[in-house]
């Protein structure tokens, strides 16, 4: 009997060693190796995209508190005063703002204030 399927499988092979290039010593090499490696670092990406999310809002909210704490503000309080003062911007901007243009930051302190005193 005659092996049909040589070409597929040759073609699967191929997709775990080139998606394993890279990798150490026989993880690299070793088909079998290479496809439990393969298989892991799928997962640990899986993961990882959702871990980043997470990352950067820690990393956007303990910049806005350095900042808002510059202003005599907590960042609970600054968060507050500007859902009272109708101001929708997102964490990721007022961080930007943060770093990048503190006049208009302190802007965004004055007018959370004024809405907490109000």
């Amino acid at each position: 009997m005659r092996i049909k399927r040589a070409v597929n499988a040759v073609k699967k092979r191929r997709k775990i060693l080139r998606r394993a290039k890279g990798y150490y010593g026989s993880k690299s090499k070793l088909y079998r190796v290479a496809r439990q490696a393969v298989m892991k670092s799928g997962q640990y990406a899986y993961v990882g995209r959702r871990l980043k999310k997470r990352d950067f809002r820690t990393l956007w909210i303990a910049r806005i508190n350095a900042a808002a704490r510059m202003n005599d503000l907590s960042y609970s309080r600054l968060m507050h005063g500007l859902k009272v003062a109708g101001i929708g911007l997102n964490r990721k901007i007022i961080a930007d703002l943060a770093v990048n243009d503190a006049k208009a930051f302190a802007s965004l302190c004055d007018s959370a204030k004024k809405a907490l005193n109000a």
